[in-house]
């Protein structure tokens, strides 16, 4: 398995800090963690990393939000960012991939599965097309 840097962007306490114990199961991640859309945007322009996993309903900057900020800005144009969200209605899924989301995971999650899915879904936006 090779390194991966993950950034985990949402504004529940308890959340980030089941995912920070879900991802520190597995050696080779090295996580971020942020409080909010704008903290965000500063801390992935200076970290880049290799995928963001972002909460979609946040105070001030949602998910949405972030992701069509994130695109505008050279350094973070590129990174796949993934939503997590409890709202996982069909329609709301295609309007997130629509925005560019590489993914959409459901909340609840599997904490015990989570980076394994994390690192399935990069492996398949490395596939050629």
């Amino acid at each position: 398995m090779s390194s991966l840097r993950i950034m985990h962007v949402d504004d529940d306490d308890d959340i980030r800090e089941v995912v920070s114990m879900s991802l520190a199961l597995d050696p080779q991640i090295e996580l971020k963690s942020c409080n909010s859309g704008t903290l965000a945007l500063q801390e992935a322009a200076a970290w880049q990393p290799d995928l963001i996993l972002m909460d979609v309903m946040m105070p001030l900057m949602d998910g949405p939000e972030t992701l069509i900020r994130l695109r505008k800005q050279e350094p973070t144009a590129a990174i796949p960012v993934i939503f997590m969200t409890a709202k996982a209605q069909r329609h709301e899924l295609e309007h997130f991939r629509s925005l560019g989301a590489a993914a959409v995971f459901a909340k609840p999650f599997d904490p015990l599965s989570l980076a394994e899915s994390l690192r399935g879904c990069l492996a398949q936006l490395a596939r050629p097309a």
